[in-house]
């Protein structure tokens, strides 16, 4: 009987285990969750001096039924009532699994083929990194991969951000975060 008590007390162990082993997961290299990014993924523009770089991503144990990838990053603390998209990747082949350093510039072709870059709160395509008010506090950038149903979000060349994040939203199997964070001091 109290073997039989040792195994029914791990049994639990293992089987949560087992479902953690194979969750969804975004890694970089360039940010840590809870930890403030350095100047390279900081805008250069609007008071902000940085080299405006998106992050490299990396993701693992997608769902099944995945068709599609899309990636976000939202500062929700932005006094605009609304947050601020600071970056929305959308019709990212199910085949790729990472973005290198600066995918995010339109420039430079980093981006997956076939994906497509929604204009950021900046009003330019492609990312636009931290850039919070001066004296604001600290500031949450949730860097998001979206595991999506669909192999193509059916978007307008000129679809807000609020568009964009209804159809990612609409059609998310499962979504993994990394938040980062950033703040401005006044000088």
């Amino acid at each position: 009987m109290n073997i039989s008590l040792k195994v029914f007390s791990i049994f639990p162990l293992l089987v949560s285990a087992s479902i953690f082993a194979g969750s969804f997961t975004l890694t970089s290299k360039d940010i840590t969750a809870g930890e403030l990014m350095n100047k390279t993924q900081v805008f250069n523009g609007f008071g902000c001096t940085g080299s405006n770089l998106s992050p490299q991503l990396k993701w693992s144990n997608a769902p099944k039924d995945t068709k599609s990838f899309a990636i976000t990053a939202y500062d929700p603390d932005a006094p605009t009532g609304s947050g601020w998209w600071h970056w929305q990747v959308v019709n990212i082949p199910v085949t790729v699994t990472e973005l290198a350093t600066d995918a995010g510039n339109t420039k430079t072709n980093k981006a997956p083929e076939g994906s497509m870059q929604i204009k950021s709160d900046f009003g330019s395509r492609g990312f636009g990194g931290a850039c919070p008010p001066e004296g604001h506090g600290v500031h949450r950038y949730q860097f998001t991969v979206h595991a999506l149903s669909v192999e193509k979000l059916e978007l307008p060349e000129d679809a807000s951000g609020a568009l964009a994040g209804y159809m990612i939203n609409a059609n998310a199997i499962e979504t993994s975060t990394i938040e980062a964070l950033y703040k401005r001091d006044k000088q």
